[in-house]
């Protein structure tokens, strides 16, 4: 049998024994780009233009991005740029106002099943209360859906520091261990790892074999995850 057979079978037998643990995880953590919303492309779009007008020295800005704060993105690209920082801000709002905020294949359909299982649910994303607030004209059943709903302004620092994770568990009255976190991004995974959650990652922004080592269970989208509660 061939490595990559072998892997495949592995992974079919990860997946069936994460879907019978299910019952006994008492919250699910969600990010929002990548996870629940498939916006990660449009996004490279923005910051890969972004990066070719103002920072040329550094190919694929859009990729080295993922997984951090607007904040975090000036620390290290734009620091000490106040006046372009506002720039790319009033762009970045006015472009967010134009997207599309499509759900991950899946996504909504395992988020209900959970809601009607009575499992804790939030969103841990590092977007800000603006972005928040164009994504709920798109889904205002977010509001509603999800127990919890944590942004950037909820952090003391940003992934992949796993304080975000620790403190959604928190807020949703369940130890980490018996968490789950659902994440794309690099530092997403990291911190979800870091926080002692069950770690599961989508293979939507980063192929699946980069992510592997970050992750307990690694799936392409939610359609293939099965309830067994």
């Amino acid at each position: 049998m061939h490595t990559r057979e072998i892997h495949k079978r592995f992974d079919v037998l990860k997946q069936a024994e994460f879907e019978r643990s299910l019952p006994y995880f008492q919250s699910a953590l969600f990010d929002l780009d990548g996870v629940l919303l498939d916006t990660e492309s449009q996004y490279s779009l923005f910051w890969d233009g972004i990066g070719r007008e103002y920072r040329p020295d550094v190919p694929n800005l859009g990729d080295c991005i993922k997984g951090q704060t607007l904040t975090q993105i000036y620390q290290r690209w734009f620091e000490g740029q106040e006046s372009l920082q506002e720039q790319i801000t009033a762009r970045l709002n006015a472009y967010e106002q134009q997207m599309q905020y499509p759900y991950i294949a899946g996504a909504l359909e395992f988020v209900q099943a959970l809601r009607q299982e009575g499992k804790q649910i939030a969103i841990v994303t590092s977007s800000n209360i603006p972005k928040m607030q164009q994504v709920y004209r798109s889904h205002p059943e977010l509001t509603t859906l999800f127990d919890h709903i944590l942004t950037s302004e909820d952090f003391n620092a940003s992934k992949p520091d796993p304080h975000c994770y620790l403190l959604a568990a928190e807020r949703c009255h369940a130890k980490p261990e018996a968490c789950v976190v659902f994440e794309d991004s690099i530092n997403g995974l990291k911190a979800g790892r870091a926080s002692g959650a069950f770690v599961v990652g989508l293979a939507t922004t980063n192929p699946a074999e980069t992510i592997s080592p970050l992750a307990d269970l690694v799936i392409n989208d939610f359609t293939c995850l099965k309830l067994r509660l």
